[in-house]
């Protein structure tokens, strides 16, 4: 949850009825026709009271996605590896299209697409919501990227060199922009970004 300030205390009754009322809103409506009056109306409390807990509509949203009131299916992205045939056993590049297809299925649920741009949004209004949305959901996935990557370095497919570090900003940049951009993920768009990638870090 967001940093509390001096004043009266918080009830958790209200901070619920803001947190699920924000969720509610959003998946109808997304993140663009999502205000504070609209949310403080279906919350059943004053606008003030909301703005006395969160500053803008955007931290609501990180703590509502941070508070477990939505859920993308990124969380835990770091542990995929696991449960994901093929990941961990199969050769470069296809440990990477399998990442990227595991991305694809979940970027072409329209709930998650919201869900991203709104955290995008929040991401770029608060430098503290910035970091917390990161570790929770960037940086799972980017130790997973690296560990793939660095499996590859090891089993020698890829290059010892190879940045490893501006590769995995590449895949997930490359995500992102789908989601951003409003286009559904191409299987066959992500494959060639795969092959692009490995071209670029295969071992000579």
């Amino acid at each position: 949850m967001t940093t509390r300030t001096r004043g009266r205390p918080r009830n958790a009754d209200a901070d619920r009825a803001i947190l699920e009322a924000t969720r509610d809103l959003l998946l109808a409506d997304g993140y663009e026709q999502l205000t504070i009056q609209a949310i403080a109306e279906l919350a059943g409390v004053a606008k003030q009271t909301v703005y006395r807990r969160w500053p803008s509509k955007a931290r609501i949203v990180a703590d509502a996605v941070l508070g477990g009131y939505l859920s993308t299916g990124f969380e835990g992205r770091a542990d995929a590896a696991s449960s994901t045939p093929g990941m961990g056993s199969s050769r470069e590049p296809d440990d990477l299209r399998a990442w990227l297809h595991a991305a694809a299925i979940q970027l072409s649920d329209a709930t998650n697409v919201t869900i991203v741009r709104a955290l995008a949004a929040a991401a770029a209004e608060s430098e503290e919501d910035a970091t917390r949305l990161y570790s929770a959901f960037t940086e799972p996935g980017r130790r997973q990227l690296l560990a793939l990557l660095r499996a590859g370095v090891e089993r020698g497919d890829l290059r010892a060199d190879a940045d490893l570090e501006a590769a995995a900003d590449a895949i997930q940049g490359a995500v992102l922009y789908t989601a951003l951009a409003r286009r559904p993920p191409q299987v066959e768009h992500l494959d060639s970004l795969a092959d692009v990638l490995f071209a670029g870090l295969e071992a000579r």
